[in-house]
């Protein structure tokens, strides 16, 4: 769909009405700042968002005029440039879906493009540092534009203290084999939201990675667009959340064109009171998607009292011509079964809580492909698990009774 048709339809829809959109592809889209409310939190979109808590995301007003900066490693032949938003090798992907992608577009100055050319072979992974220590509001726009027949790998890191709502564009070119990998490890009171919307070419093989483990809220939206028959799509995600944290991802896979393929796998530990996540994952299947192929799936591992889980995975059919689609969704605490099995064979129950952590998350983890980035995450799941009692919360209870 154009930009033009996209936001046509969005003003046919009205911008401040409280009509019920019954499907995922009926929701309005827009680049115009005005066309998009600011929501009450009775909206399918933030029903499950604590909107006190990133309101100061929603006023365009409230940000700070300068942009958010990126410290970057590009190896050749990749290159990276800061370039005006009118910059003609940007061409917008989609349209902002809901109010903090349309303010974090018309907020945005300038783009932080990351450009690899066709038929290049990018040996060691692309790094772009997203740093901040300012708790003023700001607003960031990347863009990955990945050539045709090229291969490689983008990892874009978050830390430190702010209140960043982003745009993240990726462009995967026919045959491109592209992994976009976004890791937050935010300071505690960070507030972040991130709009990704990405698009794959003919026989393209772009996978998209989200790593959260840090931020009083995060909430991240993705976007597909198919822009050609053939295409293949894998999102992941991981996400640990901890006493009071609210951490959200709303994927959306849109199967437009035929002999398309898609995998949506998202799993979350949480732990310690009032610990939030939301995991809602959208497909839609349309009439000229013939010989589609998808399946989602989300995992959550509860594991203290107090912590909750919301999962919604949504399939909307509008073709019988498909190769498949499924989705599964299941919340639940320690497998005790697995500790006892564990545990009959000499090993602690302190260890064996953390290897059943641990493989959990590992079949995700080694999926990035990038081993430094691996083992730290591993590392950092351990701490958490240390810093919330996890792994000893077992031997205290059996001692206090």
């Amino acid at each position: 769909m154009s930009v033009t048709e996209t936001m046509s339809r969005a003003h046919s829809h009205g911008a401040g009405t409280q009509k019920t959109l019954s499907s995922r592809a009926d929701r309005p889209t827009s680049f115009d700042v005005n066309a998009i409310a600011t929501p009450g939190g009775r909206e399918e979109d933030w029903r499950f968002t604590p909107l006190r808590r990133i309101e100061a995301l929603f006023d365009p007003a409230n940000y700070s005029g300068q942009d958010l900066p990126v410290k970057a490693e590009v190896p050749q032949p990749a290159t990276y440039q800061v370039v005006d938003v009118d910059d003609q090798r940007c061409q917008p992907i989609l349209a902002p879906g809901d109010r903090t992608a349309v303010v974090s577009w018309d907020r945005a100055t300038s783009v932080h493009l990351v450009d690899i050319p066709a038929g290049a072979q990018v040996a060691d992974p692309i790094v772009l540092q997203v740093e901040s220590d300012s708790e003023d509001v700001t607003s960031q726009r990347i863009y990955v534009r990945c050539g045709e027949n090229a291969e490689a790998v983008v990892l874009i890191n978050h830390r430190g203290k702010a209140k960043l709502n982003q745009t993240v564009e990726i462009d995967a070119a026919d045959e491109a084999r592209l992994t976009v990998v976004s890791v937050h490890e935010w300071d505690d009171d960070a507030t972040h939201a991130s709009n990704h919307r990405m698009r794959a070419g003919a026989n393209t093989q772009l996978r998209h990675i989200v790593v959260t483990l840090g931020g009083d809220l995060v909430r991240i939206c993705a976007d597909t667009e198919f822009a050609s028959p053939r295409g293949h799509i894998e999102m992941l995600g991981l996400y640990f959340v901890d006493e009071g944290q609210h951490l959200e991802h709303r994927p959306y896979i849109a199967h437009t064109q035929p002999n398309c393929y898609s995998r949506v796998t998202y799993k979350g530990a949480l732990q310690g009171k009032s610990a939030h996540s939301v995991w809602v994952g959208d497909c839609l299947i349309g009439r000229d998607a013939d010989g589609t192929d998808t399946y989602e799936l989300n995992r959550n591992l509860v594991l203290t009292e107090g912590a909750k889980a919301d999962s919604v995975p949504n399939l909307e059919i509008e073709n019988g011509e498909i190769e498949g689609a499924g989705h599964a969704s299941a919340t639940g605490r320690f497998d005790d079964e697995q500790l006892f099995y564990l545990m009959s064979r000499g090993v602690s129950e302190m260890d064996a809580r953390r290897l059943v952590v641990r493989g959990f998350f590992a079949e995700l983890i080694q999926e990035i492909g990038i081993p430094q980035v691996q083992d730290h995450l591993m590392e950092a799941i351990e701490a958490e698990l240390e810093a919330g009692g996890v792994l000893s919360e077992g031997l205290e209870t059996e001692a206090g009774q």
